[in-house]
């Protein structure tokens, strides 16, 4: 299924050209499916007749109460132990992050096919705005690695000793649901994040041209790079007549023409950007969103040839350069530490961990350079963990 992630600065019209997005890609003739977390005046909610897309509203508060339960259902004998009084669906409120919570678990069932199987060719999702996307995006890695370290799989193995250490320390051990909720979720995380990976997954930007929305998204340009992110196109929101008798506008139609002018060449040649004219008004009806030309319906972009963001060549003299893509990255902004079988990355304000694969588990790190926006990071093999050879 093809998936379209659209996201920008906030206050950019973000889920209007989700909605157009999503309608554009009905009208090519593909069934279509578009997730949102906020009101889309112009679809309302359902539809999904004739060559409209089904729109979803996702409610984060029932979501948020609904795992809270079960999770709570799962602990009882922990709870019970305790002493803790129960809470009942009415006296939960949602917590700060059950949006992006609801998002990852929307993303989720179309990871899982549950919507491919109802005949659903393209997904239209409607993120966060542009920071907080790129937060949620990362997550399921994050939370992944996470899972790792404080439940690895390998102590599931000591199971059957629980009893005697319970009796030894006095307190009963983690409960086998523990584990198996653990794996549970490290599975659904991990078909989150081929989903979020897969080739037929792109990253749809959303700004309205200006001062703040540059500085934004040649920001998110380098995280976008460093998550493997591809990005199918910018959209620009809200662009005013080139020419206009009133001075006013006339000013600020002239800068946001520098502003184009300069996205033009800073995405070029792979991403395209597109204009959409403000309409002078909110788009209300679907024939309003089939106006704003700038929200396209997706391309048809073949799973299975993304992959990992970087790449390894050979570096003359045994040695490994570990590559990755990092446009608009600035030098003095880049950070880079080894611990162990990782690799810890800071470009900005975004950070990831990578797992070594493991022929650069078994070198040392002798060096690290960028240079035409890619950053490349020199592995020497350490003799001491490679064959010798005769």
């Amino acid at each position: 299924m093809r998936t379209v992630l659209v996201t920008g600065p906030g206050g950019a019209g973000r889920t209007t050209v989700a909605a157009a997005t999503a309608l554009a890609a009905a009208r090519d003739g593909r069934r279509t499916l578009l997730l949102s977390a906020d009101p889309v005046p112009a679809l309302p909610e359902g539809t999904g007749a004739g060559q409209l897309p089904h729109r979803v509203r996702l409610d984060p508060a029932a979501h948020f109460r609904a795992e809270f339960l079960e999770l709570q259902d799962r602990a009882s004998g922990v709870l019970d132990l305790l002493g803790a009084n129960r809470l009942d669906g009415e006296e939960l409120t949602e917590l700060p992050g059950s949006t992006e919570l609801a998002l990852l678990h929307a993303l989720h069932r179309a990871a899982a096919g549950d919507w491919a199987a109802d005949g659903y060719e393209v997904l239209v999702v409607d993120l966060p705005p542009l920071a907080d996307a790129l937060d949620l995006l990362a997550l399921p890695g994050r939370l992944r690695r996470y899972l790792r370290r404080l439940l690895p799989r390998e102590r599931q193995a000591a199971r059957a000793l629980r009893p005697v250490l319970a009796q030894l320390a006095g307190v009963p051990m983690p409960a086998q649901w523990l584990y198996e909720a653990a794996a549970r979720k490290d599975a659904e995380l991990a078909a989150v994040e081929a989903l979020i990976e897969d080739g037929a997954t792109t990253v749809r930007l959303v700004a309205e041209p200006g001062r703040a929305a540059a500085e934004a998204l040649s920001s998110a340009r380098t995280g976008l790079a460093l998550h493997g992110l591809r990005v199918d196109s910018v959209v620009a929101s809200r662009v005013l007549p080139r020419h206009s008798a009133d001075p006013w506008f006339a000013d600020l139609a002239a800068r946001q023409e520098k502003c184009l002018d300069h996205w033009h060449q800073e995405w070029a040649p792979g991403t395209p950007v597109h204009e959409s004219a403000h309409l002078g008004r909110e788009p209300r009806t679907a024939e309003d969103l089939a106006l704003l030309d700038g929200a396209r319906a997706p391309d048809d972009r073949a799973p299975g040839h993304a992959g990992n963001p970087w790449w390894t060549e050979d570096a003359g003299d045994g040695v490994i350069a570990w590559c990755l893509p990092l446009p608009g990255a600035a030098k003095e902004d880049l950070r880079l530490v080894r611990r162990g079988d990782e690799l810890l990355l800071t470009a900005g304000p975004f950070h990831r961990i990578l797992r070594l694969e493991s022929a650069l588990r078994r070198c040392t790190v002798s060096g690290a350079a960028l240079s035409d926006g890619v950053l490349r990071v020199r592995f020497t093999p350490d003799p001491a963990l490679w064959p010798r050879t005769q």
